[in-house]
């Protein structure tokens, strides 16, 4: 790291791990007896700990949010471009918290974790869990903190449902809702991806029902396709053909079954990589998470009764070429909202890099997230 980046980042961090004795009861009817939540925090959280700003993440992230670990500088933060000091989210103002979920890979309670009940690792058995349960846990990681009530709740993706989801579980705890490159729930389009990517991991031959921890293996071969499958969702065709094209790695066509385009080697290098850390086990629950948020089936498909109990202001943002979470489908969010009158700020950015511009530099956006959170800021006296 250079010392330009260094002013502007959190700088190293540390995990933290909080312990929960209280039985969770999941929307699945099961009932999860005791469970750790792995987190991190930057900056400080004020006198009247008002200050605080919940970041949910997506499917592959975690709590490690911004920063980077002192012994392995490399590791820096998914968000790191967004939070830390003098950036959008602003590390001097606001005390910012990042949770791994819930049945998650990376320190959380998950299929990776021991049973109590049995002395075994989890595996198959452990429960499916919804986006309404990671936001319950959340609630109780916040009061184990002794927040009240966020400042804000963001996320982008599958971490945009749980900040639209906290705004109807707990209405009276949240001030403000940053929702990005979101919808109201998955079309079948997105579901059926998820699917696919489900059957490559469950068709495995080292998946073994979910426990092949026992067999001292992994699915990785359909946990690099499941990878592929997402990854070529999160991209825009334009994004594509700016980044690849028809590129071929040696220049001229081999006639194998082997990587030839340019394309084929970075999915496969994207295959690869997910498959060194992530567990399949997380990645069948947290596909199946994604499939089943959908507030509005309790209310008839009605997603302005759903969303009647919020009373939290809104920024909702999406990105023209995301065909993953489309604009018309942020736009849902948007009617639902003006329905019950809320406050809303709504912005569609004209970015090239579909679902994934969430995660990038695009000054506009950046822009924007900073101006409402200087809006927070006034709002609370900071």
């Amino acid at each position: 790291m250079d010392g330009t980046q260094d002013k502007l980042s959190v700088g190293a961090v540390t995990p933290s791990v909080a312990r929960f004795d209280e039985p969770l009861k999941l929307r699945s009817g099961a009932t999860l007896g005791g469970y750790e939540l792995v987190y991190e925090t930057y900056g400080t959280l004020n006198a009247g700990k008002s200050n605080a700003v919940l970041v949910c993440h997506a499917l592959n992230a975690a709590h490690h949010v911004a920063g980077y670990y002192a012994d392995d500088p490399d590791n820096v933060g998914w968000w790191d471009n967004m939070i830390g000091p003098g950036k959008p989210l602003d590390t001097t103002r606001f005390f910012v918290i990042g949770v791994n979920n819930l049945g998650g890979c990376f320190g959380s309670t998950g299929p990776r974790s021991v049973n109590p009940a049995t002395g075994r690792v989890w595996g198959a058995d452990f429960p499916v869990v919804t986006v309404e349960d990671w936001v319950a846990s959340q609630a109780r990681l916040a009061d184990q903190l002794g927040i009240q009530r966020f400042a804000a709740v963001m996320g982008g993706s599958l971490g945009a449902m749980q900040a639209l989801s906290w705004t109807i579980q707990y209405p009276e705890r949240i001030g403000h809702a940053l929702v990005i490159a979101c919808a109201p729930n998955l079309s079948a389009q997105n579901i059926a991806f998820n699917e696919v990517a489900r059957q490559a991991i469950i068709t495995d031959p080292d998946f073994h029902a979910g426990h092949y921890y026992e067999h001292n293996t992994q699915p990785t071969r359909g946990l690099r396709v499941a990878r592929m499958v997402g990854h070529i969702t999160y991209l825009s065709d334009d994004e594509m053909a700016s980044k690849f094209g028809r590129q071929l790695r040696n220049g001229k066509l081999n006639y194998t079954f082997d990587v030839e385009f340019e394309i084929e080697s970075y999915l496969r290098h994207q295959g690869n990589k997910f498959s060194d850390y992530f567990d399949a086990n997380t990645y069948l629950r947290i596909t199946k998470a994604l499939d089943y948020f959908d507030p509005a089936a309790e209310h008839g498909g009605n997603l302005s009764l759903a969303l009647e109990p919020a009373t939290a202001s809104f920024l909702v943002i999406s990105f023209t070429t995301d065909w993953r979470f489309s604009p018309e489908r942020s736009r849902e969010i948007i009617k639902a909202l003006l329905d019950n009158r809320r406050d809303v700020t709504y912005a569609e950015i004209d970015a090239p890099h579909g679902h994934d511009a969430f995660l990038l530099d695009d000054a506009r956006y950046h822009r924007l997230v900073a101006a409402y959170f200087d809006r927070i800021s006034k709002d609370l006296g900071a």
